[in-house]
């Protein structure tokens, strides 16, 4: 009787000419694209520089700041109220304000004070231009004091599991993940919803099939259709961007059975209580926009605030981006991973059995 099911829900996929598309284009399009657009590195920044002192360490200052490529020095000035015009404009996005007796109090004193003004309308443009800013300024400080001191330490950086500082290094694997969830949470969602808008699901309430064997064969498809998806993303993944994982390709495929699992069986949930799909498209987009917004996707869950962190305890795609993340670029085994397993094995058997025990089924 599965195999009757199943098969039958593959002639349905078959049969329509949108679903195959989006399985295929959807993926290739998404890991082509935002690797590139969801980046939070910020370039490009334009400063204005306020040089009062007109001195040779502010100008190499200023050349310092300008041949980073961080940063676009838009002008040079000797007013802050004239910079602060170009702040208002949009001219600039910070003004460095280097005061009179800069160089005097360097050479003198060994310090020196400088002004940092942000335009924080975008706080983290803001935010991370003032502290690339001030990265600069401190260097530019140490070779300064390293002209006068014969001896002193050196500070050797190491970047361990992305030495380079790739921010797609570290997006890929995640919006892998949020393939999986739209796909694979979408698709169930709406194929109960579908029968009972065009009646088949009367035809199927009136025989044999038992509620569990109903649920294993709406699943089944979903899961072939997510392991399809997840291995276009990891060739995409390794021919664009040369991202491979560090990790067991077992671990990793046995793992995103788990996930798929997971959000099959919320997408099916849904689907038992809506009547109609568009009832179901927003509910599910309504759970959908909170995991991918709380699942560390974009910005660190340990940056949110306490209440936020406790609610994505509940989020089982942050659970699954931290093992995705692990495993791409630490190599991490299923030792290392038992909370995250544990975790997602728990919300596999919570969602499932809930879709089994809300399928009404009438004889």
């Amino acid at each position: 009787m599965l195999k009757y099911l199943i098969e039958k829900e593959f002639k349905h996929i078959r049969r329509n000419k949108f679903l195959p598309r989006l399985i295929l284009f959807f993926p290739t399009m998404m890991m082509i694209v935002l690797p590139w657009a969801a980046n939070l590195d910020v370039k490009d920044i334009d400063v204005a520089v306020v040089n009062r002192d007109h001195s040779q360490l502010s100008g190499k200052l200023a050349e310092k700041i300008s041949a980073s490529a961080y940063f676009n020095l838009s002008s040079v000035s000797e007013s802050y109220n004239n910079a602060l015009k170009t702040l208002d404009k949009g001219d600039a996005d910070i003004i460095l304000e280097i005061p009179e007796g800069f160089e005097k109090s360097l050479v003198k004193e060994g310090n020196a004070k400088v002004l940092i003004a942000a335009n924080a309308v975008n706080g983290t443009k803001a935010g991370m231009g003032s502290a690339y800013l001030v990265s600069i300024i401190s260097d530019y400080s140490r070779e300064l004091n390293n002209q006068t001191i014969t001896r002193g330490i050196e500070i050797v950086p190491q970047n361990r599991y992305n030495p380079a500082m790739d921010y797609k290094k570290f997006m890929v694997p995640a919006l892998m993940v949020m393939l999986l969830t739209i796909l694979c949470g979408f698709l169930p969602a709406l194929n109960i919803v579908s029968e009972k808008e065009i009646g088949t699901i009367e035809q199927i309430n009136v025989t044999p099939v038992g509620k569990f064997t109903f649920i294993l064969a709406k699943l089944i498809p979903y899961w072939l259709i997510g392991f399809v998806v997840l291995t276009i993303a990891v060739i995409i993944g390794r021919v664009i961007y040369g991202i491979t994982p560090q990790g067991s390709l077992f671990t990793f495929y046995l793992l995103a059975s788990v996930f798929v699992f997971v959000v099959s069986g919320f997408g099916l949930v849904i689907s038992n209580y809506s009547n109609t799909m568009q009832q179901a498209m927003f509910v599910m987009f309504f759970f959908m926009l909170i995991f991918i917004l709380m699942s560390g996707l974009f910005t660190p869950v340990e940056s949110m605030p306490k209440w936020a962190q406790i609610i994505t305890l509940f989020n089982p795609m942050k659970y699954f981006i931290e093992i995705m993340r692990m495993v791409y670029l630490k190599g991490s085994g299923l030792d290392a991973l038992t909370r995250q397993i544990s975790a997602l094995l728990g919300f596999a058997v919570l969602f499932n059995s809930w879709a089994v025990l809300s399928y009404r089924k009438s004889r």
